[in-house]
């Protein structure tokens, strides 16, 4: 049976060997950025790639495709654009003649990918519950006014559907009581309505039922305990953004990422009770800790179980050229272009004897 990508791997300089062809498999919530960040890395390391976006937005991997066979110089069959139904990639995925899976999504769907292919190479970004800390020495009212801009501007965008996005807020007992109002003003404030429209902050969200899961989770916290103090509305698929406080440990809302415009707010005392509450996740991507305090961001680096810490803002960023991913259940490997690459490939050893040199 002939190869899915006839093109030849390429060595790259320095003894490093394509592990054979990937199978990106890239989500709906950032379409063209996340298919670039699967099918890029492969062409500069000379790996053959097949891309599958998401079902619910083909469109983005497709123009890269366009662009791609509009570009000489590339091996015929070094790249496949593949739009396939998501009950149909089982196939896909156990098909031994791609060795390496490079997956962005979910924890369950990542995890189903693994365990059906103990075999294969697995990178997997499975996303995460983000909190931002607020320490006591963040305390001036510049300060708290930055902190709730960002975390109410990083909690809904992209209608919350964002690995990084702000989902928990850990402030310290000594700051609490004035930022809650600020963040609570800060999140009235974003507008929703049509994307398409420059004055809108946060649009709808992918599907209905996606509005209607959020719906379902933020009522299930409410019915448990949790303060619902501002939002908490659906129409059709858009979810109005919300701040809860008091939300049970145990609820759906504490545990698993919303992937919503969904914020809850913790009061801590003290630095060790604010890393503690971070920590406490099952999840651990990316944390952001608002402080002056230089010792204390290397203290927030040392004790934060998560891939990056973030200092004097919140989780949400992401650059290209830096090791982006998790640990615990966000998933394993890293993204980025150079890890990528490094990811896609395996180093090879030459040694010579007996040679006239």
């Amino acid at each position: 049976m002939p190869s899915p990508c006839s093109g030849s791997p390429r060595r790259r300089p320095g003894g490093s060997t394509p592990k054979g062809v990937v199978l990106g498999i890239a989500p709906f919530n950032f379409p063209l950025n996340l298919c670039a960040h699967k099918i890029a890395p492969a062409i500069a390391a000379g790996v053959p790639i097949i891309l599958k976006p998401a079902p619910a937005t083909p469109l983005s991997g497709l123009i890269i495709g366009d662009l791609l066979a509009e570009t000489t110089g590339l091996p015929a069959g070094s790249w496949s654009i593949l739009p396939v139904a998501n009950d149909k990639m089982a196939a896909l995925v156990q098909d031994e003649r791609l060795p390496v899976i490079s997956f962005t999504g979910s924890e369950k769907v990542g995890y189903s990918i693994m365990d059906s292919v103990p075999r294969k190479h697995c990178t997997l970004e499975l996303g995460g519950n983000g909190a931002a800390v607020v320490l006591g020495d963040y305390a001036s009212d510049a300060d708290l006014d930055w902190a709730a801009t960002r975390i109410a501007t990083f909690s809904n965008y992209q209608g919350g559907q964002s690995c990084i996005s702000v989902q928990r807020v850990i402030a310290d007992a000594a700051v609490y009581d004035r930022l809650l109002p600020r963040i609570v003003a800060a999140v009235e404030a974003q507008v929703t309505g049509d994307p398409a429209d420059d004055r809108t902050d946060v649009g709808p969200l992918v599907s209905e039922a996606a509005a209607e899961r959020v719906e379902a989770w933020v009522k299930e916290a409410v019915e448990a305990g949790a303060t619902l103090v501002t939002g908490g509305d659906r129409d059709g698929a858009s979810y109005a953004p919300t701040v809860l406080t008091d939300v049970p440990e145990d609820t759906t809302l504490s545990c698993e990422e919303v992937f919503g415009p969904v914020l809850t707010v913790q009061k801590v005392n003290g630095e060790d009770e604010a890393f503690a509450a971070v920590n406490a996740s099952k999840y651990g991507l990316q944390a952001g800790v608002f402080t002056h305090d230089l010792q204390g961001a290397f203290r927030a680096h040392r004790a934060l179980e998560v891939g990056g810490v973030v200092i004097g803002d919140v989780p949400s960023y992401r650059a290209d050229q830096m090791p982006y991913g998790g640990v615990k259940q966000s998933g394993v490997g890293r993204e980025g272009v150079k890890f990528a690459m490094d990811d896609y490939t395996y180093e090879r050893v030459l040694v010579l004897t007996g040679l006239a040199l």
